[in-house]
């Protein structure tokens, strides 16, 4: 039986092993001369076989590299073709001792390849960590926008109701202290009135107290989105230049004015005494942020919004008109640019601020459809962009009956039911409207109205009666009487009325509104109109 024992290779099986190993293979002596390469080296470096044996392998590659292990290691540097391009090579090293001394075996295999794609792989999770991020960062914008929201609209209720209530006393204050008003102007008429000039002036002063009141609480509302307003279709830079003289007025001398506006810009859809009053807030909002002095510029622009627009989130697709304003006052910081929409909420010293301004802002804008936003730091100035919605062509403009004539009486002989839960109220109605001629009934609910209605012997000319009430609203009142008495008018009375007179019960009649607090010559203007219309 043969003994197994080692193969024996010739030369030529150990060249053609060498030459089939799929990296390069350097042997060097201990002089740091090659003296064997195989065929993958030839290819790698671009020299032949005999080009290179006997040559110092420093060219190619370094094998003195620090961390190099006298018995066996591995490390990555650059190797170099005869060309001069380099590569980043993979390098095995191994020692041997042999009869003729040491021998340094190399084995080098070329890694463009790995690391392109390790950086590809790289990029892609850095790309992919980017996008991640992004998102979470638009997710957390949208998540504070939203909370932002719902912060304003719980204020924006708050803010009706107390409206609603207070505008309620406003209109008993108002009145009663005209009425008292009236009886001293007589009173100081007379030889010895001196004596009522002061009570009067005391009174003037109670009035004028209570209209700074009333102009607060119109400022809620407004923030609220819960003032009923009228549309019309408008021209933003006319609006702009018809105030154009009060602005510089109220800017002073110290602060440039400086208005941009395109020679043609599409018409919106908005309350003009409103839009006057975003303008004017916003000018004094920035005047008063330069106190030493400053420039204000208003510019105007057409703005389209598409799906990937983020500038102004929330705003839907679409066109716009864009209305900025700029300062270069002293800014504000994160923390009160996140809180400058909130009602009450104010930096200037007490007594000097309500906190309102930028509040009306928003909600007029909210309730015009419109987006606002504020960009701002300390030390550098606040633009407030506004983007309100571009008019539909052909949207429908409800046409106003035209002024009344002031010097036609405003006194009457019809009948009119006043219907209000509130007594006060209810009983100065009645008197401004009996003082001036009316025969008056009243009714404190909607269901005694109604039964006022089916059992009143005479006519009844128009019902007069407040919008929110309890178990039964306004609209509600108004369409019951109609059903009673088809002929006759309406006038609803509402300090907070936008919710209710929105809903689909009213949407489309021609009831009309008067604001409260009303005076006695509004009163009795709205409701000659009223009654004066022809159907």
């Amino acid at each position: 039986m043969r003994e197994v024992g080692a193969i024996q290779l010739t030369e030529r099986a150990r060249a053609d092993l060498l030459d089939a190993a799929p990296d390069a293979i350097l042997v060097v002596d201990n002089k740091g001369l090659l003296v064997l390469v195989n065929a993958q080296a030839e290819r790698l470096f671009g020299y032949r076989r005999e080009q290179l044996i006997g040559t110092p392998v420093e060219p190619l590659v370094s094998l003195a590299d620090p961390r190099f292990h006298p018995y066996s290691t591995r490390f990555q540097q650059p190797g170099r073709r005869r060309d001069g391009t380099e590569f980043p090579a993979s390098i095995s090293v191994s020692t041997m001792v042999c009869d003729g001394g040491l021998l340094t075996s190399a084995t080098i295999r070329d890694v463009t390849e790995r690391i392109e794609a390790e950086a590809e792989l790289l990029r892609e999770k850095t790309v992919a960590e980017r996008v991640r991020l992004e998102a979470e960062d638009s997710r957390g914008r949208l998540e504070a926008q939203l909370h932002q929201s719902q912060r304003m609209e719980s204020l924006g209720q708050l803010a009706g109701g107390v409206a609603h209530d207070f505008n309620n006393l406003l209109a008993v204050i108002l009145n009663y202290a005209a009425f008292v008003a009236e009886e001293l102007t007589s009173a100081a008429a007379t030889p010895t009135g001196m004596r009522w000039a002061e009570p009067l002036k005391d009174v003037e002063q109670i009035q004028l107290a209570a209209e700074r009141a009333s102009l607060l609480t119109h400022q809620l509302l407004a923030f609220a989105r819960r003032e009923v307003v009228q549309p019309r279709e408008l021209n933003l830079n006319g609006a702009i230049i018809a105030m154009e003289q009060i602005l510089r007025r109220t800017l002073g001398e110290q602060i440039e004015l400086v208005i941009n506006l395109p020679d043609s810009l599409p018409m919106i859809m908005a309350d003009s005494g409103q839009i006057e009053q975003v303008i004017l807030n916003l000018a004094i909002n920035a005047r008063d942020a330069m106190v030493s002095g400053g420039t204000l510029t208003i510019d105007t622009s057409v703005r389209a919004i598409t799906e990937n627009d983020n500038s102004l989130a929330g705003a839907p697709p679409g066109p716009y008109v864009c209305f900025r304003v700029r300062d270069t006052g002293v800014g504000m910081s994160a923390e009160v640019r996140d809180r400058a929409f909130e009602p009450f909420f104010t930096t200037k010293p007490r007594g000097e601020g309500s906190g309102l301004g930028l509040a009306t802002v928003y909600g007029i804008v909210s309730q015009s459809g419109g987006y606002s936003r504020i960009y701002t730091d300390e030390g550098v100035g606040t633009s407030i962009t506004i983007l309100l919605p571009v008019a539909r062509q052909g949207a429908a403009q409800d046409e106003p009956d035209g002024p009344v004539d002031l010097l036609k009486p405003l006194l009457g002989t019809e009948t009119i039911l006043v219907v209000d839960d509130e007594e006060a109220l209810r009983e100065v109605t009645r008197r401004i409207l009996t003082r001036n001629g009316y025969t008056v009934l009243t009714a404190s609910s909607g269901a005694q109205a109604i039964e006022i209605a089916k059992s009143h012997d005479g006519p009844i000319d128009i019902v007069l009666t407040d919008v929110i009430m309890p178990t039964m609203q306004g609209p509600t009142v108004a369409n019951e009487v109609r059903h009673l008495r088809p002929d006759i008018r309406v006038l609803f009375m509402s300090g907070h009325a936008h919710p209710v007179l929105e809903a689909e019960s009213v949407r489309g009649t021609d009831f009309q509104l008067v604001e409260k607090p009303f005076d006695q010559a509004m009163l009795l203007e709205n409701v000659r109109r009223v009654l004066d219309r022809h159907e």
